[in-house]
């Protein structure tokens, strides 16, 4: 059997989506298709605009096999914690014969070629790349400079900027690092760009429908005491038939203002009541926070009115928002960097933790449960193949959720889904 596997977000899932799942297959030869995808987290440092049983809903529905879900402290990390712990889970699993990504380029070579010099770090390399950092530049543009005056190459620059180009090096390079025979293939992207904040054809980006739904969220009726403003969501709904599947657009009409839309701000509260319980000794435990950062926090902690805004107050030149909003979800959740030390120790990925399954692809579970190297979570109370490390990644992963869900539960008033009571999905 050949398993080709994805590794996603689906924030939410669209056109662009689906015709990835159809290209992945048709260029693999793949019999199956695996996906790990995010769960209430997204890499961008934000919560994800609805929940990961209603988006993994929707995957099913459009012909994925398995998906399974990325721990939290990978979800919510740097481009390449992202890929090392989406990567090792395909590579725990132990027969997935292929990943596939998006990536604006489309060009495996050019990719392939950063990814190992990154990966193998030459001395000519090293030094350009400490020279850019010592000059004040933030890593990622020291990071471009280097590979750019080390290739001697002006058009990597643009290569660098896109970020799905960014993800597929840090693939490539965590597969490279691993001497991983799983074989790695990438797709050029559709149309529009990671970042387009409006509809384009049939293959609009998740940051555009994100948008239009925002816009739906804000429209209110003034005339109904506060009630929403349903002939806007009509509309809203009519435009994206377009671009996302039929599956989706009933998940989007069914559960507005009841499941999503979640939002950075909508944690503002718990982050504010979590900094103000913090020191700069206990701050700099978290992943990705400097002293510099940890003093710049208590600094301003008494200016704190809302996430997006504090993003805002405390960036600067080296420090971008979405690097900022994943520091501050880092401490929300409590990511250490002590913990991640202990993560990377024993292989990354320390379970795999099935969100759902179409009823035609039982085979496929039975036969992945027996080659896999980490235990097969089904449920959240089979935790007997655990080690310590992998309960400690699990428990964070529920509280993760749980906190999702509570802003869930006091933003729309709905009742409490404790993350043990959601079942697996079966389609």
């Amino acid at each position: 059997m050949k398993i080709v596997g994805l590794i996603t977000e689906y924030n939410p899932f669209h056109n662009g989506h689906l015709y990835h799942i159809e290209q992945a297959k048709d260029i693999t030869n793949a019999d199956a298709v695996i996906v790990v995808m995010s769960g209430n987290y997204v890499q961008r440092g934000a919560p994800a605009i609805m929940p990961k049983h209603l988006r993994a809903a929707v995957a099913l529905e459009a012909g994925i096999d398995i998906i399974l879900e990325l721990p939290v402290c990978y979800a919510a990390g740097s481009a390449e914690y992202f890929a090392a712990g989406a990567v090792s889970l395909f590579e725990q699993l132990g027969c997935v014969d292929a990943i596939c990504f998006g990536s604006e380029c489309g060009d495996y070579r050019i990719l392939e070629k950063l990814a190992r010099i990154l990966a193998d770090e030459p001395d000519e390399y090293r030094t350009l790349l400490q020279d850019a950092l010592r000059s004040g530049m933030s890593y990622p543009r020291a990071r471009q400079k280097a590979l750019r005056d080390y290739t001697k190459d002006d058009s990597l620059e643009m290569i660098l900027e896109q970020p799905n180009n960014i993800l597929g090096i840090e693939y490539i390079k965590a597969l490279y690092q691993k001497k991983s025979p799983i074989r790695s293939y990438t797709i050029k992207r559709m149309v529009s760009a990671y970042h387009d904040q409006h509809l384009t054809g049939a293959y609009s980006s998740a940051s555009a429908i994100r948008k239009l739904l925002d816009y739906a969220s804000q429209s209110i009726s003034t005339e109904k005491d506060g009630m929403f403003d349903e002939p806007v969501m009509s509309e809203v709904l009519t435009r994206l038939e377009d671009q996302v599947p039929p599956s989706c657009i009933r998940m989007l009409e069914d559960t507005h203002r009841s499941r999503y839309p979640i939002y950075a701000n909508d944690f503002s509260l718990l982050l504010k009541y979590r900094l103000l319980r913090e020191t700069r000794d206990s701050l700099t435990r978290y992943v990705d926070v400097s002293e510099d950062l940890a003093n710049r926090i208590l600094n301003r902690v008494n200016d704190f009115i809302t996430f997006d805004q504090f993003c805002d107050l405390l960036k600067t030149r080296e420090m971008t928002y979405t690097r900022l909003s994943r520091c501050l979800f880092h401490i929300l959740l409590d990511i250490t960097k002590e913990d991640m030390a202990a993560y990377r120790e024993h292989g990354y990925c320390q379970y795999a933790h099935v969100l759902g399954f179409r009823k035609d692809a039982r085979r496929l579970l039975t036969y992945i449960s027996a080659r896999s190297n980490v235990p097969m979570i089904t449920k959240l109370t089979q935790t007997d193949g655990l080690s310590r490390t992998g309960l400690t990644m699990l428990r964070q992963d529920i509280f993760a959720s749980n906190l999702y869900e509570s802003v869930i539960t006091d933003k729309f008033k709905m009742p409490f889904i404790n993350e043990y009571q959601h079942q697996i999905l079966r389609l």
